[in-house]
């Protein structure tokens, strides 16, 4: 339902439909404050609810969510969900993980404001928007231990991936009168798949002359983020550093607990607060509902209910002017009111229609809707298969494999290095390099460039079984449009 709304003639809105799950600890109670101040304000939906996380864990399903839920989420496409317990121990995915990459809400929005003096803060005036790839990077949970002592996850970044999440970026900026997109990566460490978010990231900011751009490598602009966040505006990362950065952020700002995030896709669209689910705090009325009310603000902008977005945002930044304030964010020195969960709604609910006097007010537009992303087309290069690494559990010196190797290689071959944890140390490695029992053995034609066959390549890996040194994994080394698509090794 992220079109917009029907609206009668005479003015009244149809109930758009959500589906809501009430979470696991703290969730139930925050929950139901904030449906209470969205109801209060207004807002008009049809709520389906389903059972999520610790309670659906315990029946084994190691998602955290049963199928008969995605029927909901399906027909809804709108989901609000207050935090979740995942169980202790291995087996259990995470649910978040999950539900954004089954529905492909590829943009996590965290809006990261101080609201000083009210709120501690050594940053009087932040105001960040960290717009975070959600699906991609190390994210995919690709994970395998492949000897004794080495274990892998692999990093995944994919061209339309970066495209569609930098895109919404600019539009971002661009819908919310922001001046400047930064984007971090490691591109100086990482030259291919960082490279390419940097890549996309400098080619799509050319169709948008109007807003200014940048680029930092992540430490040190997570530094200059920690230290001078007023420098920025909204942020652009792979999935990573985005999960890492935007939880900084929010803290710097003033607390994780007042940050709310939504989880945007292709017609799909998720929202909740970014805290846990503090089951230590669970059913004594103290939790601080702000994360998933700001959530529930995003939400009603993205259905099309921008006026009650900004009644129920409003009225809580007049709250939080007040001095109404849960025990997190509690100080004697700027508050006038320690209160409970249930208090701080009712708060809240006193003042809607009300304004802020030295906080920022906002306004959002009515019956918005989301940009549509459209991606590039790009001609596929050619692609050339010109080698391969192959990747061997030895325990042994790397003269001794090479030398082995050299006589394995064949005609076909020519074995070209051997790295260790990315380092060189055949041929002419030196004897202080640490190893450990993972190497990388890359082969490639003897004239450096010409392409190889799949056969020659799968009858080199037949010699390695035969010499007793199997390969645990391999990687088809290409060429695209004549450029190398794979790294050299550190010292090579």
């Amino acid at each position: 339902m992220a079109e917009g709304l029907d609206m009668h003639k005479d003015g009244k809105r149809d109930a758009v439909p959500i589906t809501v799950a009430y979470g696991d600890g703290i969730g139930p109670e925050i929950m139901e404050a904030t449906l209470r101040i969205i109801e209060a304000a207004g807002s008009k939906l049809d709520i389906e609810t389903i059972t999520i996380g610790e309670e659906v864990f315990k029946k084994g399903i190691t998602s955290g969510i049963e199928p008969s839920a995605w029927d909901s989420l399906r027909r809804t496409r709108v989901f609000l969900k207050a935090p979740i317990t995942t169980p202790e121990g291995g087996g259990f995915k995470s649910l978040n993980v999950t539900v954004r990459k089954t529905l492909g809400l590829f943009a996590n929005v965290r809006p990261c404001l101080s609201y000083y003096p009210f709120v501690a803060t050594k940053h009087k005036k932040m105001d960040v928007v960290i717009v975070r790839e959600n699906e991609e990077d190390l994210y995919g949970g690709i994970e395998h231990r492949q000897t004794a002592d080495v274990m892998q996850c692999l990093k995944l970044i994919s061209i339309p991936g970066s495209e569609r999440v930098i895109r919404y970026a600019f539009e971002y900026a661009k819908r919310y009168n922001r001046h400047k997109v930064t984007c971090f990566t490691k591109d100086n460490i990482m030259k291919i798949t960082d490279g390419t978010f940097h890549r996309i990231f400098d080619e799509v900011a050319r169709e948008y002359p109007e807003i200014e751009h940048e680029h930092w490598i992540v430490d040190i602009g997570a530094a200059k983020l920690a230290d001078s966040p007023e420098q920025f505006d909204v942020i652009v990362m792979p999935n990573l550093y985005g999960d890492i950065l935007s939880d900084v952020a929010a803290q710097i700002a003033g607390s994780v607990g007042l940050a709310g995030s939504s989880n945007i896709g292709d017609g799909f669209a998720m929202f909740e607060a970014i805290h846990g689910s503090a089951p230590r705090r669970a059913g004594q009325n103290l939790a601080n509902p702000s994360g998933l009310l700001l959530a529930a603000v995003q939400m009603l902008v993205h259905i099309g209910q921008g006026d009650v977005a900004t009644k129920v945002h409003n009225a809580w930044l007049k709250t939080i002017e007040d001095g109404i304030h849960t025990y997190d964010i509690y100080d004697p020195s700027v508050s006038t009111k320690k209160v409970g969960t249930r208090e701080f709604a009712d708060a809240v609910i006193e003042r809607l229609g009300k304004v802020p006097q030295k906080l920022i007010s906002v306004s959002y537009p009515d019956h918005a809707t989301p940009p549509v992303i459209k991606l590039q087309d790009r001609p596929l290069p050619k692609k050339d298969l010109v080698g391969v690494d192959a990747f061997i559990d030895w325990r042994g010196s790397a003269d001794d494999l090479g030398r082995m190797l050299e006589k394995i290689a064949g005609p076909e071959f020519k074995l070209v290095m051997i790295t260790n944890r990315g380092t060189k140390v055949y041929p002419g490695g030196i004897p202080e390099t640490f190893c450990v029992d993972h190497w990388r053995c890359r082969f490639q034609n003897p004239s450096d460039g010409k392409p190889v066959t799949h056969m020659e390549v799968v009858n080199l890996l037949r010699r390695l079984v035969e010499a007793d040194v199997p390969a645990i994994k391999t990687e088809g080394l290409f060429n695209f449009d004549g450029k190398p698509g794979f790294s050299l090794g550190q010292g090579q």
